[in-house]
């Protein structure tokens, strides 16, 4: 597990030296929390979520989720049930994929998983774009134009994902599916930076709690996407580069993110996840 995100990028500088072992080491202590966070909410959608429906108490939906039960809406309750579910298994197989152990040792699985994977990620992308424009949602227009993004986006990344793999081009598959990883943990991103914003300032600044809108809103709703491929970029370009003071910056920017991250894992257990759990 801790060398999978590394090993994402094709190391074309020599995998020698003190600053690209720093920066294979700050990229896979990333991951590893990454991983361990999106296990804590897939966690935390089974007991606010799944558990409840399984005991016939849709209504539990609303208690975090607005709109997420109406009585009567069957076709919009069954979509929302479908991609509760569908982020559920994509958390968990998203997991799965990126070890490398899995990979090597059952390569036929891989394949299995990665394909369920593929379709999961561009159904749930389907399924968050009809939510947004066809059922009542909090937020603004910023926001589900930021959400359509992140789906559009995770739409392309696995179709290019699948064509790299029917290529056998197995590096350019393994960027592709990061690229993926990344834009389907959107959602997660955000539910990390809400919590950060709110403990840095102790009150809600630059939205308003009630609508759930305003500018911070909307620029978490675009950052949650391209702030994480924009890292993404800077650790590839780093791993190709034979610099050692570009490998340490980046080094140094991921350990800084280790460290939002945790802090954001935090405040998502204590402000969101908590209570079902």
């Amino acid at each position: 597990m801790s060398h999978a995100f590394a090993a994402a990028a094709p190391p074309l500088s020599p995998p020698t030296g003190l600053a690209r072992r720093l920066l294979d080491g700050s990229a896979a202590l990333w991951f590893t929390l990454a991983l361990g966070g999106q296990l804590l909410f897939a966690a935390y959608l089974v007991a606010a979520y799944l558990l409840p429906t399984l005991q016939g108490r849709f209504d539990a939906w609303n208690l975090k989720l607005p709109n997420g039960y109406t009585p009567g809406d069957a076709w919009g309750n069954a979509l929302v049930g479908l991609h509760l579910l569908f982020a559920l298994l994509i958390l968990v197989g998203g997991a799965l994929q990126l070890l490398p152990p899995l990979r090597r040792t059952l390569p036929a699985l891989h394949r299995g998983i990665g394909r369920a994977y593929l379709i999961a990620a561009a159904v749930m992308a389907i399924g968050g774009l009809l939510l947004v424009w066809t059922r009542p949602a909090v937020g603004g227009l910023g926001q589900h134009l930021g959400i359509s993004f992140n789906a559009l986006l995770m739409l392309a990344f696995a179709g290019l994902a699948w064509r790299a793999a029917r290529a056998r081009r197995i590096e350019a598959h393994r960027a592709w599916a990061l690229r993926l990883f990344l834009a389907v943990s959107g959602v997660w991103f955000f539910r990390l930076g809400l919590p950060l914003w709110l403990m840095w300032h102790g009150k809600p600044v630059g939205f308003d709690p009630k609508t759930f809108d305003g500018p911070f809103l909307t620029t978490l709703a675009f950052a949650q996407t391209l702030l994480p491929l924009a890292v993404f970029e800077l650790l590839r370009a780093a791993r190709r580069s034979a610099r050692p003071a570009f490998q340490v910056a980046v080094a140094l920017l991921l350990g800084a993110l280790v460290l939002l991250t945790a802090a954001g894992l935090f405040g998502a257990f204590h402000m969101l996840w908590s209570p079902p759990l």
